[in-house]
């Protein structure tokens, strides 16, 4: 569904505009590390950390979760406002993310689909079952004490079964197995029996059926900061308690990665509270920006084009990338191929080649949503 206006949305309003800005900025940085040009000649920090291990790519995902959560939260207050019915608003949660799952089986199938072996989980899905358990929870209570225990319940029993509960055929982690082994780990084993052929990474997918329930934690600090938010105005106090927030959640996942590694792919419960630190300073320092010292503008247009229309500005870019890297110049290279090592990868360094790819590829996909944002289409499923 679209919304057409004359006006920005609510979301864009002079309270909330940091976080379309926060929202935009990952979503832009999201589609330039999706389409490096050639993955192995990129830079370190545009590529996902092989196994264990950190680099800013892994911080994409996790803050947009988070963003969501806060999103969430303010979303719901405004339809409170109006007196919507809880009936409306569940049928309007549900209808969202049976979208989405479709939208991320669009995704994943494009432009083939073969359905035999299509790709069940994904970015989008995981985005919905959050989405889905964020406003169920929201829907069920605005208190800040479920929402933490939630989250200490869902960090903590993820690390306890991925810790203690034996993966059948190979034993327990940590003692008949390494921990986190990349193969023999319960997420990867559950998901080889769920869908079998149909995972992202042959015997293992990162976006894995029992990994989302640390991924739902990275949306609940979302939500918490989204609960704190909208109980206070634009203080230095409030700047205080994020970056603060932050910078404890940080020290915390630093401190249990020593015995429970940092993972993106696994979604560690050591990852969720240090990328979920990394959120929160970023939360802190548009609030800082955008809402303290009022610096809008120039700087704060781009990202607010990709924050209002951001899964539309995802859709968009994968929808592109997988036709770019199927369709042909001629037999031996793909579109893709051919513009990269014919143009991009002469440009100084590999690495640097692939980085101006990057950011030639994520301003086509803005320049196709500032088309909506200049005529006031603001895609809301």
């Amino acid at each position: 569904m679209t919304q057409k206006s004359t006006q920005t949305m609510t979301a864009t309003s002079p309270r909330l505009q940091f976080i379309d800005v926060l929202r935009g900025i990952t979503v832009g940085f999201m589609i330039m590390v999706n389409n490096n040009g050639q993955n192995e000649l990129a830079y370190r920090a545009m590529n996902h950390s092989p196994w264990n291990g950190f680099t800013p790519t892994d911080l994409v995902f996790p803050t947009f979760l988070f963003v969501m959560g806060v999103s969430v939260v303010l979303s719901f207050r405004g339809r409170r406002a109006q007196s919507t019915p809880k009936r409306t608003l569940l049928l309007h949660v549900l209808r969202r993310f049976v979208i989405l799952v479709l939208l991320g089986l669009i995704v994943n199938g494009f432009p083939y689909f073969h359905l035999e072996t299509l790709r069940i989980y994904g970015v989008l899905q995981r985005i919905a079952v959050c989405y889905l358990l964020a406003s169920l929870l929201e829907l069920a209570t605005g208190r800040i004490a479920p929402r933490i225990l939630l989250f200490v319940a869902a960090l903590v029993g993820y690390w306890a079964l991925m810790r203690w509960v034996p993966v059948p055929g190979y034993g327990l982690p940590g003692r008949d197995i390494p921990l986190l082994d990349p193969d023999r780990n319960l997420v990867a084993y559950l998901d080889r029996h769920i869908f079998p052929g149909r995972l992202f990474e042959g015997t293992r997918d990162p976006e894995g059926l029992l990994s989302d329930l640390p991924s739902f934690a990275s949306t609940l600090m979302g939500m918490m900061a989204g609960w704190y938010l909208k109980r206070t105005r634009a203080t230095w106090r409030t700047f205080a308690v994020f970056l603060l927030s932050g910078l404890i959640s940080l020290a915390a996942g630093l401190l249990w990665s020593q015995s429970f590694p940092l993972n993106k792919k696994l979604w560690t419960s050591s990852y969720v509270l240090y990328a979920g630190g990394w959120s929160l300073v970023l939360f802190a320092t548009c609030y800082l920006l955008c809402e303290l010292w009022q610096l809008r503008g120039r700087w704060t247009l781009p990202w607010i084009v990709f924050g209002t229309n951001a899964i539309a500005a995802y859709v968009f870019s994968e929808l592109l990338s997988s036709a770019v890297a199927t369709f042909h110049i001629h037999s031996r290279l793909s579109i893709q191929q051919y513009v990269y090592s014919h143009f991009f990868r002469l440009i100084g360094s590999p690495a640097f080649g692939s980085l101006v790819y990057s950011v030639v590829f994520a301003a086509l996909c803005w320049g196709v949503v500032w088309q909506l944002y200049r005529r006031g289409i603001f895609i809301r499923l």
